[in-house]
This record gives structure tokens, sequence and C-alpha cells, in this order.
């Protein structure tokens, strides 16, 4: 075989070789990019530890406020012993309004009422079932808005709503013979603490976090 031939017959076989290449290049099936969905639901181990560290500081928090609530106990009527309330709430609130991913809401509270519950909560286990209600409604507004809206309306909306599930909590545990107006004065007690402290509070406290540069990385 002469040398010309030779070389013409490793170039062809080059080349069939980058065709057959190609060609499974393009049967071979691409891998789907994750949808913008998926991605922004998705938790980083930051969203994790900043979740967790909520929790835990309010989960003291609430072990002191649980003496606060205790302490106006004089009030009358007893209702009244309920502006406070909204302190309770604050994790549910908070940590989705910086974290802005699902299920923010529900971890922060119930790690905040392990801890409370740990610390020795005057309510026992059901401090638990408590921190779960509370966090599960918050999450229920904020998935009705599809995790994307984070103004002070859906807030409020949110911080109102763990307010419901905590008085509707507290109804069938605790208050079950008060009459339905009592109950309703409860309720807008309740509601009113919830904007004031959960939702208000949260908001002042994600602004003053953001401006010293700690939320660096989240959602703005």
């Amino acid at each position: 075989m002469r040398a010309d031939d030779s070389s013409e017959l490793a170039l062809h076989t080059r080349r069939n070789a980058r065709t057959m290449t190609t060609i499974e290049q393009a049967q071979r099936p691409s891998q789907p990019a994750p949808s913008s969905a998926a991605v922004a639901a998705s938790w980083r181990t930051r969203d994790i530890l900043v979740a967790a560290v909520i929790g835990v500081v309010f989960g003291v928090v609430f072990a002191a406020w649980n003496q606060v609530y205790a302490f106006f106990a004089f009030l009358q009527p007893p209702v009244l012993q309920d502006w406070v309330y909204g302190v309770w709430l604050v994790p549910a609130v908070l940590a989705p309004a910086i974290i802005r991913k699902p299920g923010a809401a529900l971890f922060a509270e119930m790690v905040a009422a392990g801890v409370s519950a740990l610390l020795g909560s005057q309510w026992g286990p059901d401090t638990l079932l408590s921190g779960f209600v509370q966090g599960a409604a918050a999450e229920l507004v904020l998935g009705f808005v599809g995790y994307r809206r984070w103004n002070v309306g859906i807030l409020g909306a949110a911080a109102l709503a763990s307010a419901a599930g905590a008085w509707a909590h507290d109804w069938a545990l605790y208050y079950a013979d008060v009459s339905i107006d009592v109950q309703l004065v409860r309720l807008a007690i309740m509601g009113a603490s919830a904007i004031g402290f959960a939702a208000v509070g949260s908001l002042l406290l994600v602004r003053s976090l953001r401006r010293a540069g700690v939320l660096h990385g989240f959602g703005g």
C-alpha cells in the first residue's frame, strides 16, 4: 500500500469516528434542566442553619415569654392576657420572610416549640402540637401565593392565619366551655397581637438584619 493511500484511509477513519460520535450525542437523551420552581423550593445548607438558629433563639425567647404571659394573668377579663400571644408566632413569619422557601415557617416553629418544651414550658408536650398548628397555618397562606410574594400584606395574612390556628387549637384544648362571644374577642386580640409582634416585628427584624449585612445571599 502506498503512503498516500494509507493517509487517505486514516483520514477517512477519523472522519467516520467523528460522524458516529456526533450521531451518538444527538441520539443520547438530554438531561432535563431543573425547573426554576424546583430550584427556588430546594433548601441550601445555609437555609437549614438559619431556620434552625431562628428556632433555637426563639425557643429560648419563648421560655422567658411564658413567664411574661403568666405575669399578666391578673388582667380582667382574662382574654386580655393574650395581647402578648403574637411573640409565639414570630418564627412562623420571620423564618419564611428570610429564607423564602416552602416549609420554613413550620420548621422554625417546630424547633422553637421543641426548645421551649425542653426548657420547661408549662404546656408540656402540647407545646409541640401548638407549634405545628401555628407553623402549618402560616404555610397555607404562603403556599397559596406560591411562595413568591413577601410583602407586608402576605406576611400579615400569614401571621393572622397562624393566630387563627393557635386560637382554634386553644379553643379545643383549653377553652371548650367558654362562650362564643368571649372566644371571638380572644381571636381579635390574638390577631392584633399577631400583626404587631409577628408581622410588623418580623419585617423590622428583617430590615435591620439586611442593613447590617447579615442576610447576604438571601432574597430581598
